[in-house]
């Protein structure tokens, strides 16, 4: 991350650490880790309440962010508004339908937040947390010219279709993730394959040879919109 924020240096740095905790959900300890790396914003996915130990953070931790369109009992909450280059961001957090809980469909949340937020932010950045690509695309159109950026996680994989959509909304069908390229999404490679050759159950243990950082870099305007969005991949040094 020094090397990343001094290379970049943006004026948000937003991570989706629902991975964080062993490869599933996140801590009070891991969320202060990915902060004191100098992250602004936490935004999680499906494995948001692996970790029942978490739900007193979630609910108590301000930047850090799960779906919106979970339960609205569930712990947490699903945006936030923070100061960042001038400007008041609001970063929300949603959750596909297809094959994943989502409560609430994502794109009448999608309205309804920026509906409601419409006053109290000047630009507005999504982390759709979705397992189908055509309903991240959809959204992405869904949100043309009302989001700065459409982000889309979950499936550890960069995708090569990052741009700005015709109205100004920044687009990706996914970041991507930060792990090692000698794994399956992250785990040793060895034991995925057992698992897909036996179908048995594995005990799936976090891969560290060659870790590469996936992310993206989006430029917003004053209008609130996206100038540019550019892949970021890059090893990350040893030692």
């Amino acid at each position: 991350m020094p090397g990343l924020l001094e290379r970049h240096a943006p004026d948000l740095s937003i991570v989706n650490g629902e991975n964080s905790a062993g490869g599933l959900g996140i801590t009070d300890r891991t969320g202060k880790d990915l902060f004191d790396m100098g992250f602004d914003v936490i935004t999680l996915g499906n494995h948001t309440y692996r970790r029942k130990e978490a739900y007193e953070y979630l609910d108590q931790a301000e930047r850090v962010i799960r779906p919106a369109n979970f339960m609205t009992t569930a712990p947490g909450r699903g945006h936030v508004i923070v100061e960042a280059g001038g400007m008041r961001v609001c970063v929300i957090n949603l959750i596909g339908m297809l094959q994943l809980q989502a409560a609430r469909s994502p794109f009448v949340e999608a309205d309804a937040l920026l509906s409601r937020l419409a006053g109290d932010a000047d630009a507005f950045v999504i982390d759709f947390h979705a397992e189908v690509t055509s309903e991240k695309v959809a959204m992405g159109w869904h949100l043309d010219g009302r989001a700065a950026a459409v982000l889309g996680t979950h499936t550890h994989v960069p995708t090569a279709d990052a741009r700005v959509l015709p109205q100004g909304t920044a687009y990706i069908s996914d970041v991507g993730m930060t792990a090692s390229r000698t794994s399956v999404l992250g785990v040793k490679y060895q034991q995925a394959l057992e698992g897909f050759r036996t179908h048995l159950p594995q005990r799936f243990e976090t891969a560290d040879e060659d870790v590469w950082v996936n992310a993206v870099v989006v430029e917003v305007n004053e209008r609130g919109l996206a100038d540019s969005i550019t892949p970021v991949l890059e090893p990350v040094p040893s030692g």
